[in-house]
């Protein structure tokens, strides 16, 4: 039988049961693969990591595409699998499995796509590491539909957050095609999104030199009470600031007590627009204990 997405999910489900623990939902839609393939561009020759490649039916649609293909898994019967339906690629070195867990994994070298259906469970983190380790390298990835639209800051005020803010740093996010559950064996309980991460340092566009760790607790304490008025969510210093090189409680005591009249402070953080965050972000540091 000729390999396709719909053969390559049943087969693995007919040899194993689905392990929940790992958000095991597989995307066999013809339609999305290939949507998300386009979203990503022209693919001819590129070196893409795949996070989670499950039964290989986004794989299967790299290879078409051209790609040469690093995936990441770390289910063992996944593994297997893999290697058996992909056997001639795996031979001829246009794919490469690397088995592991993707927070902790290491990274293949020149990697320059990211592309991958992630098990939503690890998003957070896994797009933390993407950003320490690969945030001058675009990405096209399917997660739920409430995350991708909080990655995207996409209705306004509502998705405006911790999260949106630090990607915002980064990436260009572009919202793309929306995937109803109907699309995956099992079904997940959700719709999910295709998003893209295109590289953008706004930190050198806005000539600015925050420190990345102060700017990302600044906002994550800010957001934990939308409704307060940012002097009073930023009385108190972050729990971690003095994980941050020449921080400490005295020296953020100093610098609130410096800013409490500024117009910022009277804001909420819904109110902010992400460049005057990096604004806000640039205030407290300028200021010396």
């Amino acid at each position: 039988m000729e390999r396709n997405a719909r053969f390559l999910v049943d087969i693995l489900r007919d040899n194993q049961p689905v392990n929940r623990e790992l958000g095991q939902h597989y995307l066999f839609d013809t339609s999305v693969l290939n949507a998300a393939i386009e979203m990503a561009g022209d693919l001819s020759e590129l070196h893409v990591l795949e996070i989670g490649c499950g039964p290989g039916t986004l794989t299967h649609h790299l290879l078409l595409a051209g790609a040469r293909v690093s995936a990441i898994e770390i289910d063992e019967g996944s593994l297997r699998h893999m290697k058996l339906q992909f056997r001639d690629e795996i031979d001829s070195g246009r794919l490469s499995l690397i088995e592991g867990d993707a927070l902790i994994v290491e990274f293949p070298p020149s990697i320059d796509a990211i592309i991958a259906n992630i098990p939503y469970q690890i998003s957070s983190p896994l797009l933390e590491r993407m950003q320490k380790e690969l945030r001058s390298t675009p990405a096209v990835l399917l997660v739920q539909e409430e995350f991708a639209e909080r990655m995207a800051m996409a209705i306004g005020p509502l998705d405006r957050g911790p999260l949106g803010l630090s990607l915002w740093l980064d990436f260009e996010v572009e919202i793309g095609r929306r995937v109803p559950p109907s699309c995956f064996s099992p079904q997940p309980r959700v719709h999910s999104r295709l998003i893209r991460l295109e590289p953008l340092n706004r930190l050198s566009v806005l000539e600015s030199d925050i420190d990345r760790r102060l700017f990302k607790q600044m906002t994550s304490q800010c957001f934990t009470d939308r409704r307060r008025k940012l002097r009073n969510l930023l009385k108190r210093a972050p729990r971690r600031i003095s994980r941050i090189p020449g921080w400490h409680r005295e020296r953020w005591t100093v610098a609130m007590n410096a800013l409490k009249e500024h117009p910022l402070m009277d804001e909420r953080p819904d109110m902010l627009e992400p460049e005057e965050w990096v604004e806000l972000c640039e205030l407290i540091s300028s200021i010396e204990s």
